[in-house]
């Protein structure tokens, strides 16, 4: 790995920040900045916290400590998806959304696994 856009567990939920972004614009205007703020900052601090944690590699404790936020930001991202599917999606649920982010997390689980079994 030359970079933390090496990993597939930061190429993911990438693109599924930007997904999060585009369907909470589309919210109505009162939760705009109420829900449509929050799963917009949940889903982008889990590629932040990546990063971070990549930068911070040399220093195992570190690295593992930020991808455990990374998970966690995953996880509020999940929740808030569920919330705002259950609000303003109820004819077409937001489920592939969902999916994708409970696949992340496993994804995540499994990284973090290797990082504390492997790593220097």
């Amino acid at each position: 790995m030359k970079s933390y856009r090496d990993l597939d567990i930061y190429k993911m939920p990438y693109q599924l920040a930007i997904e999060i972004h585009e369907m909470s614009l589309t919210l109505p205007k009162y939760e705009l900045y109420e829900q449509g703020s929050q799963i917009r900052r949940s889903s982008k601090s889990v590629k932040d916290n990546i990063v971070e944690g990549y930068g911070r590699k040399k220093y195992k404790n570190d690295f593992i400590r930020f991808l455990i936020y990374a998970q966690s930001s995953c996880d509020e991202a999940m929740s808030q998806l569920s919330m705002i599917s259950d609000i303003h999606f109820k004819e077409k649920p937001l489920d592939k959304l969902m999916s994708e982010y409970n696949i992340l997390g496993k994804k995540i689980n499994k990284f973090i696994q290797y990082v504390e079994g492997n790593w220097k």
